[in-house]
């Protein structure tokens, strides 16, 4: 029910903007790297992050300093769990990742533009890899799950640069005993060509 008051205030904003003010389009490419950790509710398990990638594309809709960026990309998520009987489990699972961010240019010159950023993503998993430990049965992972991202992002010329924090909402392990979120730290480059 919260994410559907988010999207509608959302969509509410792009039309009471785009009445108001002359609209700016940008259209680019994405790609960095993800540190990606697992998060469990039980203190006995320990996690450790691992390093991914992520590729996409990005558009931006804006009206001065306020906009809105839609974006999609593939990405690689996981992370190395101890558990109480200090076994290892190896978790690795590729994403398809759509985030809808609301941003707010913070400052806004000719050349260089920095902004925060904020929203929901939808994170739909397209492969897992498992190996090791309690953690091994696959019939307890989700097979989508939805998250926040925020960050910081400056704009140079054509060039983006972007730090954001992800934290997912909903659970993307749960057995009866334990249940695990997922959280990344991606740094991107992008390239606006429109």
């Amino acid at each position: 029910m919260k994410m559907k008051k988010l999207l509608f205030t959302i969509v509410y904003l792009v039309i009471v903007l785009s009445l108001s003010a002359q609209v700016n389009f940008d259209l680019g490419v994405k790609g960095g790297v993800n540190f990606s950790k697992m998060s469990f509710d039980e203190d006995d398990y320990s996690a450790e992050s691992v390093t991914k990638t992520h590729f996409g594309a990005f558009g931006r809709i804006g009206w001065d300093r306020v906009f809105i960026q839609p974006e999609v990309y593939f990405s690689g998520k996981g992370g190395d769990i101890t558990d109480p009987q200090r076994t290892l489990t190896n978790i690795n699972f590729k994403t398809v990742d759509v985030p809808l961010l609301l941003g707010v240019k913070l400052i806004k010159g000719k050349l260089v533009d920095l902004q925060i950023v904020g929203g929901p993503v939808f994170s739909g998993i397209t492969s897992t890899d498992v190996e090791g430990g309690s953690l091994a049965n696959t019939s307890f992972y989700e097979n989508h799950f939805f998250g926040v991202q925020y960050g910081v992002g400056i704009d140079v010329l054509f060039l983006t640069l972007d730090a954001r924090m992800e934290n997912g909402l909903g659970e993307l392990y749960s057995d009866p005993t334990v249940a695990g979120k997922n959280q990344t730290f991606m740094i991107s480059l992008g390239f606006k060509f429109l």
